[in-house]
């Protein structure tokens, strides 16, 4: 989530996150093989799979480690409250929530897991966490190709009891840091979104002026699509994202499970709005998971969380992983 978002409802074409609100229409997807080799989605665990032929792993993270620690300091950090300092409030997307160290809302689960768990005490007031990289560099090499990818199972929760449940696993610009105020021209990655307890994944492409531009902003350019096989929220999925370069015109590329679902290629953009998403130092990736704002208030049509809304289910990550191929 980056600044500021709000969405209509589901059905018609949804809305979105991250820096801002998000339309994203639910489509059919071509099923095409990935390249990098995928585990079963619902197998509880798995290790971050090796580089498939001619891709070389430049960092992972596979939440190996004691219950109830947090995550590597040297991998990832925390971040904390309602928003950067400087930076946008409610962290621009409207969510409520407040972000906490506390291992309560954040830990690896001593199963290779990490779990990120909203929760809500007797005032009604929510905490959940949100984490990105140490790194902010993951960038496709010049001729070459970027993947971003991680295992994730979804908040086990639906109907009234998801309602504002918002998980995303995503990239952002690294000018962002310390700036706040460049999004979306810096570009962000949304990976997966999902929201109130729905099976669908969106994945969506922020990126030029706020609000139209080429990226359709605030909303951005997305698509979305059911889980394959076992729900979002029953079992963990695979989901990735490339940046291939290797061609006349660089493309993007969202996948589940192996299936592309999405794809944007550069000629669709002025050469201005590429230039400024892509030839900075690179991106760096978060996990989070929000409650309420723009993207889960839009697709329910009403505000959210609600009375009903149900704390206490984590959205659970077996690894997360970047590797080029040149």
């Amino acid at each position: 989530m980056s600044t500021s978002r709000i969405t209509p409802a589901l059905p018609p074409p949804d809305t979105r996150r991250r820096g801002s609100w998000r339309a994203v229409a639910v489509a059919g997807a071509a099923c095409i093989a990935l390249l990098a080799a995928l585990g079963s989605p619902d197998a509880a665990r798995g290790d971050v799979p090796p580089p498939g032929d001619g891709w070389t792993e430049q960092w992972s993270d596979d939440f190996e480690g004691s219950a109830n620690t947090l995550p590597s300091a040297d991998n990832w950090q925390i971040d904390l409250g309602h928003g950067y300092p400087g930076g946008p409030d409610n962290w621009g997307t409207g969510e409520i929530q407040e972000y906490t160290d506390s291992t309560d809302n954040l830990s690896l689960d001593g199963d290779g897991n990490l779990q990120i768990t909203p929760l809500r005490d007797d005032a009604g007031n929510w905490t959940s966490a949100r984490i990105e990289t140490q790194r902010s560099d993951f960038k496709a090499p010049e001729g070459g190709t970027l993947a971003i990818e991680s295992r994730i199972q979804m908040p086990d929760v639906g109907g009234e009891q998801a309602l504002g449940y918002w998980s995303a696993f995503w990239a952002l610009g690294s000018p962002y840091r310390g700036n706040y105020q460049n999004w979306p021209s810096v570009g962000e990655f949304d990976v997966m979104e999902n929201v109130n307890g729905l099976d669908t994944v969106w994945g969506v492409l922020h990126c030029g002026v706020n609000p139209g531009g080429d990226c359709n902003e605030t909303e951005g350019l997305g698509n979305s699509r059911a889980c394959p096989g076992s729900t979002c929220q029953s079992g963990f999925h695979t989901y990735r994202f490339e940046w291939d370069r290797s061609g006349a015109s660089e493309q993007l590329r969202w996948y589940v499970d192996g299936e592309e679902y999405h794809s944007l290629s550069q000629d669709r953009f002025s050469a201005e709005t590429w230039a400024n998403m892509t030839d900075h130092e690179g991106y760096f990736v978060l996990l989070n998971v929000a409650m309420g704002g723009g993207f889960p208030d839009g697709v329910a049509g009403h505000a959210t969380p609600v009375d009903a809304t149900e704390p206490g289910h984590p959205m659970k990550v077996d690894y997360v992983g970047v590797w080029t191929k040149s």
